[in-house]
């Protein structure tokens, strides 16, 4: 009997290791392609000069400004999308949790839908409000985060969701509560720190799809980073293509910073 164990478990890890092999080859042989072809001149040489263009910050504002635009859009709008998501959902699904658990089934609905909502569609409802956002509030492309924190809702919201399934935040608040601290001080200092790792999934879930988002930003006319590389492209395909390249090994060494900030602990001194 432990022979037959023994042999499943060696099948099902070689099994294991094949499709992780797979995976690892689909998705690195697009990047592959995309290094060779940013490595190569006209005549087929090799040359770095694509990439030396593209480090050259000064040279990059100078010969690309809606490149540079576009990259400082792109930041300020995954700032702006993080904290109004943030600011939006944990104290919501907190308080939903603690004194209205019966809506959680209705906040979840509303979270989710924008997953059955195209982009297209989207904008074309966005459309009338936007136009009372460009009057007030002036044509940046940074008032885009509004309409971003929508499509990052039900990433987030599952992000989150796991995260506070996974302790117990009537216990820990009325505890807090009850030795004199304020809503503030609870969210602050008791339900956000045992959030941590929930937090920045969904922060980089947010990050990831707004360094991403086209469609939205192209049909509203305004200029981010995807918008940006699509106009140079029509121009200058390498250092279109080095630029997603480079944007691409950012969001994968952001999500793989994750698994370790994230699951890092304080150590804790035994007694002695």
């Amino acid at each position: 009997m432990s022979g037959i164990r023994a042999t499943r478990r060696r099948r099902q890890s070689v099994l294991r290791w094949v499709v992780v092999t797979l995976c690892m080859v689909f998705f690195a042989a697009p990047l592959a392609g995309m290094l060779d072809f940013t490595t190569k001149d006209a005549q087929g040489n090799r040359t770095g000069a694509t990439w030396a263009k593209l480090v050259d910050v000064q040279g990059i504002s100078r010969d690309y400004p809606d490149l540079a635009a576009g990259f400082t859009a792109s930041v300020g709008l995954a700032v702006v999308t993080v904290v109004v998501m943030l600011v939006l959902l944990v104290p919501t699904m907190t308080w939903v949790r603690l004194r209205l658990p019966g809506l959680s089934r209705t906040v979840e609905f509303l979270c989710l839908l924008p997953l059955t909502v195209p982009a297209i569609v989207l904008v074309v409802g966005l459309t009338p409000v936007y136009s009372w956002v460009t009057y007030f509030l002036g044509e940046s492309t940074i008032w885009l985060g509004f309409a971003y924190v929508i499509l990052v809702l039900p990433y987030a919201y599952r992000s989150l969701d796991v995260g506070l399934r996974a302790i117990d935040v009537k216990t820990l608040s009325e505890a807090a509560r009850s030795l004199g601290a304020g809503w503030g001080t609870v969210m602050a200092r008791v339900v956000l720190p045992n959030l941590r790792t929930a937090v920045l999934s969904a922060a980089f879930l947010a990050v990831a799809l707004t360094l991403g988002e086209f469609t939205i930003a192209n049909l509203f006319s305004r200029t981010n980073l995807q918008v940006a590389m699509f106009l140079l492209g029509k121009s200058d395909a390498q250092i279109s293509v080095a630029v997603g390249l480079a944007s691409l090994v950012f969001a994968f060494l952001v999500l793989f910073a994750l698994s370790f900030v994230g699951g890092r602990s304080p150590s804790r001194k035994e007694p002695s």
